[in-house]
């Protein structure tokens, strides 16, 4: 099998879609890397993968996205019952409605502070704005402490980790030293939390607890603490999703301005349509190309044999953009959701699974709740667009509007 690392890096989100339009629909077989790999698609195959005795994450990242957008020790890198304690804090912190209605309430009173800065400048870079105001809002929901002389290199440095996880080169550099940087920022707070808490001599994290905190103390399946860079690590693996959603922002202002009829039904905030608007958002934009874990064991899937040590891809992008599973697939349209929410595994912008149990991201209520928010605010507020280059290219992992769409005459509503 020829190496697929050059035509991957070259065509992006397109590459695995168009190999599997290729093979009439069959597991893609190649390699990258050298590996062996197999690319799995549809709800039936994120089952499959995510079932933990099949399909192992540890050691099956590569080393580059680890150092970047995981870091080293990150719960995404554990199998087995270290994964399973691990995982359950950021379910307890994560998934909570109170938790999550207050960092809604948060980001949604950063809104109001930032647009009142934006009105009075000559033009704002929607995405670099965005980023900056949730990564002010996600520390002071999560208890982090973040000076406001420290807020705009924080923010850049959580963009960094995201952007330059896929590919080589500067900003896969930029990425590494943002991750240098931040972790060793957030390993002394850890380090000032454990002394003022007495973490010695208390017992395991309570739910009461900030996210931060309950990081710092949380306590491991044999009942120690994590040392201090690793639950750094997963500090920064709460904050720099949330920031991560001025994609899906920045996504959704490049949705209104080129179909301007949802901005009334968002702006009316008429119910449920901006959580419908949400997922449509995450569903036709490109985020996550696809996932991928090692073949545990000598797997088989639709009569193919799957070797153990195989490196085992789940088609995210694909799958999003199937016409067997969403018809007029390239078409923005909220109503498809108007049933409620889309079977499992059939919707997965951040994966598919069980989260509880498996390697969904934990955060995935979050971003849905987050961007149903500011989706409204979106719509309420006055601005105009300039003249800009709102290309969205496939080749470039992770993408966005190449302007990162530029506004002006920004007006909060009366």
């Amino acid at each position: 099998m020829a190496d697929s690392t050059l035509p991957l890096l070259l065509k992006g989100y397109s590459w695995l879609p168009d190999r599997r339009r290729g093979s009439g629909g069959a597991p893609v077989r190649t390699r990258l890397l050298g590996k062996r790999v197999i690319a799995l698609h549809g709800p039936a195959a994120a089952r499959f993968f995510y079932d933990g005795n099949r399909v192992h994450r540890r050691t099956a990242l590569p080393e580059p996205v680890i150092d970047t957008l995981f870091g080293q020790g990150a719960v995404h890198t554990l199998d087995g019952e270290a994964h399973r304690v691990r995982k359950a804090m950021f379910m307890r912190l994560l998934t909570d409605p109170v938790r999550v209605r207050a960092l809604t309430e948060e980001v949604a009173a950063a809104w109001d502070r930032d647009t009142d800065v934006w009105a009075g400048r000559s033009r704002v870079v929607l995405f670099d704005a965005v980023a900056l105001l949730l990564t002010r809002a996600v520390h002071a929901w999560a208890g982090v402490p973040l000076p406001e002389a420290g807020a705009e290199r924080t923010a850049r440095d959580l963009v960094a980790m995201v952007d330059g996880f896929a590919t080589p080169g500067p900003r896969h550099f930029r990425a590494r030293r943002a991750r240098r940087r931040q972790e060793a920022r957030v390993a002394r707070l850890v380090e000032r939390e454990r002394a003022d808490a007495g973490a010695g001599r208390t017992g395991a994290a309570s739910s009461g607890l900030t996210p931060f905190r309950a990081v710092a103390l949380h306590r491991e399946a044999d009942g120690t603490l994590l040392d201090p860079r690793t639950a750094a690590v997963e500090v920064l693996n709460i904050l720099r999703p949330t920031v991560a959603v001025s994609w899906f922002v920045t996504f959704a202002a490049h949705a209104l301005h080129r179909h301007p009829g949802h901005r009334a039904p968002l702006a009316a905030d008429e119910p449920g349509y901006s959580y419908r608007f949400a997922q449509e958002v995450r569903r036709l934009y490109p985020f996550a190309p696809f996932i991928g874990g090692l073949a545990a064991e000598p797997l088989e899937w639709l009569g193919r044999p799957i070797a153990p040590g195989t490196l085992v891809l789940l088609d995210l992008y694909g799958q999003n953009h199937d016409p067997d599973f969403w018809p007029r697939p390239y078409t923005f349209d909220p109503s498809r959701f108007e049933d409620g929410p889309p079977r499992r595994d059939e919707l997965v912008p951040q994966g598919g699974g069980d989260p509880w149990t498996g390697h969904r991201c934990p955060g995935e209520d979050i971003t849905l709740a987050v961007l149903a928010t500011v989706s409204v605010l979106l719509a309420r507020l006055s601005y105009r667009t300039v003249e800009q280059d709102l290309r969205i290219p496939l080749n470039r992992i992770p993408t966005a509007p190449r302007s990162g769409f530029v506004v002006t005459g920004v007006r909060r509503p009366v």
